[in-house]
C-alpha cells in the first residue's frame, strides 16, 4: 500500500478500503454477489480484523455496499448521485415502534433517545396502540424509508409475523425491548419479570400475606407470563398453595367497572378471602384502589395492594405493602446500544442475544410515608384518599 507523497502514510483502513473501492469499479466484485469478508481482508491485506471492520463500515455508510442479515455483504446497485445521496442521509436514522404513550414506554424512549445522541442517529417514532397490523405497517414503513436498526416494543400476543418475517429478509437490525416475541429468532432487552414475580411474592410472604390474587391488565405478553411464573414460583417455594381462583392469568383492567367490582367482590368474600392483591401494573392498581373505594373497602386495613410493575398514573408505592420498579430508562439505553453494535457490525451476529435486566422490589417500610383508602361510606367527614405518616 503506497504512501502518501508527502511521505504522511495514509491510515491502514483507508488504504484497504481504497483497493476494495478499484476492485468494485474494475468489476471484480458485482452487485448481487457476495463481497469480501473481513476474514478475506485480513488475510489479502495483512491487517487487523478491527482495520477489515472499519474499512467495511465506511464502505457500508457511504452505499457501496450492502449488508443483508443472514446472507452477508454485498456491492450496491449502481445508481446516480441523487440516489447515492439520499441513502447517505438516511445511513444514521433509527425507526423507533412503541404501542402506546405512558411513564414506562416514555422513560424508554428516552433511555434510547439518549444513546441515539451518543452515536449520531436521528430517531423517528411510531405508536401502534397494541394493534398488530400497525406495528406490521410501521415495520414496513421503516424498512421504505431504509433506516439502518429499528427498535421495537412488541404488541402482546403472537400475532401476524409477516413485518419481522419482511425486516428480517432485508438484513436491517432490529432490536425487542420489554418483551420479546418466543417463535422469532430478534435481539431482544427485558427486565427480569420472573424475579419481579418472585421477589414481590417473597416479600410479601414475609410481611404476613399468604394468600394473594393475581389481578391483569394484558395477558399474552412476554412479561405477564414470566411474572406468573415467578409468582408460582415463589409460592411453591414456600409450600402455598397454588390456587386457580387466585393465581389465573385473565383480564381484569379493561372490563367493565360492574363486571370488575362482582369478580372482585366474589373473591374477597371467599372462604378464604386474599389479603393482598398482586395488580399487574400501576393502571391496575389504581383501578383497583378505585374499586376497592366503591366496594365500602380500607386499604391497608381490610386488605392490601401490591405492583408488579411501577407502570401507572402516580408513584405506587407509598399505596402499596410492596412494589417493583422496572429499569425503563435502563431498558431504552440497552437495547439501542446492542441495536447499534448490530448496525456496525460488518457481519450478521450468529445467534440473537436475550439480555435481561435486573429489577428492584420496595416495601412500605422503604417509603417516607404511606396512603390509606378509606371509603366515603367509612366516614363521609374525611375524603377518599388520605396520607398518613
Amino acid at each position: 500500500m503506497p504512501a502518501e507523497a508527502d511521505g504522511r502514510r495514509t491510515p491502514l483502513y483507508q488504504q484497504v478500503k481504497r483497493e476494495l473501492l478499484a476492485a468494485i469499479a474494475s468489476g471484480e466484485y458485482s452487485p448481487g454477489v457476495p463481497f469480501v469478508t473481513q476474514r478475506e481482508i485480513c488475510e489479502r491485506f495483512g491487517v487487523s480484523h478491527a482495520t477489515a471492520v472499519r474499512a467495511l463500515n465506511d464502505l457500508a455508510a457511504e452505499g457501496q455496499v450492502v449488508r443483508r442479515r443472514g446472507r452477508g455483504t454485498f456491492v450496491a446497485e449502481p445508481d446516480g448521485p441523487t440516489a447515492r445521496a439520499g441513502r447517505d442521509r438516511h445511513d444514521r436514522r433509527v425507526a423507533c415502534v412503541l404501542q402506546t404513550p405512558g411513564p414506562h414506554t416514555s422513560a424508554v424512549l428516552a433511555g434510547a433517545e439518549a444513546v441515539c445522541a451518543e452515536f449520531g442517529y436521528r430517531l423517528y417514532l411510531r405508536y401502534c396502540e397494541g394493534d398488530p397490523e400497525r406495528e406490521a405497517a410501521a415495520l414496513r414503513d421503516a424498512l421504505a424509508d431504509r433506516v439502518s436498526g429499528i427498535l421495537v416494543y412488541p404488541a402482546q400476543g403472537q400475532g401476524d409475523p409477516a413485518g419481522y418475517t419482511e425486516v428480517a429478509r432485508n438484513g436491517t437490525p432490529l432490536v425487542m425491548v420489554d418483551r420479546y416475541r418466543p417463535e422469532l429468532a430478534c435481539d431482544a432487552v427485558v427486565a427480569d419479570n420472573v424475579a419481579a414475580g418472585r421477589e414481590l411474592t417473597e416479600a410479601l410472604i414475609t410481611a404476613g400475606h399468604t394468600v394473594m390474587a393475581t389481578l391483569w391488565d394484558e395477558t399474552g405478553a412476554t412479561s405477564v407470563r414470566d411474572r406468573l411464573a415467578g409468582h408460582v414460583q415463589a409460592l411453591r417455594e414456600h409450600g402455598l398453595p397454588v390456587r386457580p381462583d387466585l393465581t389465573v392469568l385473565r383480564r381484569y383492567h379493561d372490563l367493565p367497572d360492574q363486571q370488575r367490582r362482582e369478580r372482585l367482590a366474589e373473591l374477597l368474600d371467599g372462604a378464604r378471602p386474599p389479603t393482598v392483591l398482586l395488580c399487574a401494573n400501576g393502571f391496575v392498581l389504581a383501578t383497583a384502589a378505585e374499586d376497592l373505594l366503591a366496594l365500602g373497602r380500607e386499604v391497608p386495613g381490610d386488605l392490601d395492594l401490591a405492583g408488579m410493575d411501577d407502570a401507572g398514573p402516580f408513584d405506587i408505592l407509598p399505596l402499596t405493602a410492596a412494589s417493583v420498579a422496572q429499569p425503563s430508562a435502563e431498558l431504552g439505553r440497552t437495547a439501542m446500544r446492542l441495536l447499534h453494535r448490530r448496525i456496525a457490525a460488518a457481519e450478521p451476529h450468529p445467534e440473537p442475544e436475550l439480555a435481561v435486566l435486573p429489577v428492584r422490589v420496595s416495601t412500605r417500610r422503604a417509603a417516607p410515608g404511606h396512603l390509606r383508602l378509606v371509603g366515603a361510606t367509612a366516614d363521609p367527614i374525611d375524603p377518599p384518599l388520605r396520607g398518613t405518616g
